[in-house]
């Protein structure tokens, strides 16, 4: 086994995002050989903020609440990364995310390094008040960090365009001009790009369309099952269906909504905007459950470590595209290469919201504005070229797909690194 992997076999359900990510890049850093002086540099962020900030509450009172903003590095141009909000966010959490940021940016060859950020709440126990001015104090406290030359923010869990343009509009007024490119996922009135909302899901679709082509599966009437039918979920369950493929259980934190005959998603989505959940559309079906469903393709679209040692063997489909972040632990994917499951990484399957970030980036700095078709051709242009990049490498190497994207991002981040040598 892998040096990056034997450190979690034994013990994979305790194993944190930060340890996940670490003995993935340590897996990939040494199938490279990978110098250990740029080992060193890539497994550590390059710098961490962790603020404490008050809020006023509606009711008067001051609450104090805790953010983070992480970036893992910088070599190949400014950070990139979401904002979460959740009352799970971690220290640890967010130096994971940060360190798949830099390779998602590298695996589909944007100029970005990674970052992360998160705020420790529960956004549905506030109010839109109470939630606009913790986002504006959190602005203004990261503000030494961010810029859209520096650091540029992207919704993320518990985040949403609206949240992105109050952060825009903080940036702006210390600034005392409008910085559209300060963050990206904003409403379109503001600067956002057409096609953003759905750039992730779309992009799941893409890679999945291309491993179905590669594995032989006809993508009519093949079955799907979701989990997490947040943004992402329900872009790729829509546009998957689109491709003529059969939607059979998705779920959110609730539960879930099983029908082997298909789901009508139409009239899920109205279900979902009157109840505000999935549960209760369709036959029940719970989260764990749905992950072992006998299915053509699985997308883990939640949260992290949902696939693990303890369910890796029950897993039916034969394609596993990764719509979250780490949703796979070391061990599972292990289990589940040895099991000839085709697994699609995440740094590779959602890497659509952060190409269509970096286009409403590039919209933002020249003030010209692309439509919707030609963000979307660029943004399949992108995906395709990325997927066959990593198949072929996997090929060559004899490896599975993480590995693969991994060797791939480290070793232009280490190039990069090596071009600009070390300062001073």
């Amino acid at each position: 086994m892998a040096k990056g992997l034997a450190t979690v076999p034994g013990r994979d359900e305790a194993v944190s995002p930060w340890e996940v990510a670490l003995a993935q890049f340590n897996r990939a850093a040494d199938h490279m050989g990978l110098d250990e002086g740029l080992r060193a540099i890539l497994s550590q962020p390059k710098r961490e903020l962790i603020v404490h900030f008050p809020v006023k509450m509606d009711d008067g009172s001051i609450r104090v609440f805790t953010g983070y903003r992480v970036h893992h590095n910088t070599a190949r141009g400014p950070c990139k990364g979401g904002i979460r909000y959740s009352p799970r966010v971690t220290l640890d959490e967010v130096r994971a995310l940060a360190m798949w940021m830099t390779w998602k940016c590298a695996v589909v060859k944007l100029p970005f390094g990674g970052a992360k950020g998160g705020v420790v709440c529960d956004p549905k126990q506030l109010s839109t008040g109470e939630l606009e001015r913790l986002t504006r104090r959190y602005t203004t406290e990261i503000s030494i960090l961010i810029g859209p030359d520096r650091d540029i923010p992207a919704p993320d869990l518990n985040t949403n365009p609206q949240v992105m343009a109050w952060i825009m509009d903080t940036y702006s007024m210390h600034q005392g001009h409008s910085v559209p490119a300060v963050v990206t996922g904003k409403p379109v009135e503001v600067g956002g790009s057409e096609g953003r909302r759905e750039a992730t899901g779309r992009g799941v679709m893409l890679v999945v369309r291309e491993a179905a082509k590669l594995l032989g599966i006809s993508l009519i009437g093949a079955r799907v099952a979701v989990q997490g039918y947040g943004n992402v979920g329900s872009a790729a369950a829509r546009l998957l269906a689109g491709q003529g493929c059969r939607i059979i259980a998705v779920s959110d934190v609730r539960g879930g909504a099983y029908d082997p005959n298909g789901l009508d998603l139409a009239e899920l989505d109205e279900y979902v905007r009157a109840n505000g959940t999935v549960f209760g559309f369709a036959t029940p079906i719970t989260n764990a459950d749905l992950l072992e469903l006998d299915c053509d393709i699985l997308i883990p679209a939640a949260v992290e470590n949902q696939i693990t040692a303890a369910n890796a063997h029950r897993v039916k489909a034969r394609i596993v595209a990764e719509g979250a972040n780490g949703p796979t632990t070391p061990e599972a994917d292990r289990i589940l290469n040895e099991r000839g499951v085709f697994v699609i990484p995440d740094i590779l399957a959602n890497a659509g919201g952060v190409t269509v970030s970096y286009f409403e980036w590039v919209q933002d700095l020249q003030s010209f504005f692309w439509d919707e078709e030609d963000i979307n051709a660029k943004l399949e242009k992108v995906m395709v070229r990325a997927f066959r990049e990593v198949v072929t490498l996997a090929r060559s190497e004899r490896v599975d797909l993480r590995l693969a994207a991994h060797i791939l991002a480290v070793s232009r981040v280490a190039q990069a690194i090596r071009l600009r040598s070390i300062y001073p």
